[in-house]
């Protein structure tokens, strides 16, 4: 259980980009544990979801089975000048059906978005 905890650990802090630490106030460094820790429960919690399914894999298997599912943007440039922007997930292969299935969760993650963006109208600053 430990080595599993520390593949764990290793894998997230290199994605999420968690390492190295080189934080100068206490405040970052518990921003940085909770999100450390906060990461490894998610993780944790998915891998019992799906051992009770049957679906004994490690973490570093489950990001490779989702590695192919993405979500697109396409850009579209209409004569009238604007931008019609269309974002949505890409189908889940089979062996990514069945993930999610076991998880209980929709195969396309996130709504299909679309926006129209006119360039010539000015944008307020924030």
């Amino acid at each position: 259980m430990l080595t599993d905890l520390e593949a764990v650990f290793r894998s997230l802090k290199s994605e999420l980009g968690l390492r190295p630490i080189y934080h100068h106030k206490s405040a970052r460094v518990d921003g940085h544990l909770f999100i450390s820790v906060l990461a490894y429960h998610l993780v944790h919690t998915l891998r019992i979801q799906l051992k009770a399914q049957g679906i004994h894999l490690s973490w570093e298997s489950l990001r490779n089975q989702f590695a192919g599912q993405e979500r697109v943007t396409v850009v579209l440039h209409r004569d009238d000048g604007q931008i019609y922007h269309i974002r949505k997930a890409t189908r889940p292969e089979p062996h990514q059906q069945v993930l999610y299935n076991a998880l209980g969760v929709p195969h396309l993650p996130g709504k299909t978005e679309k926006t129209l963006i006119d360039p010539r109208v000015e944008v307020p600053q924030m």
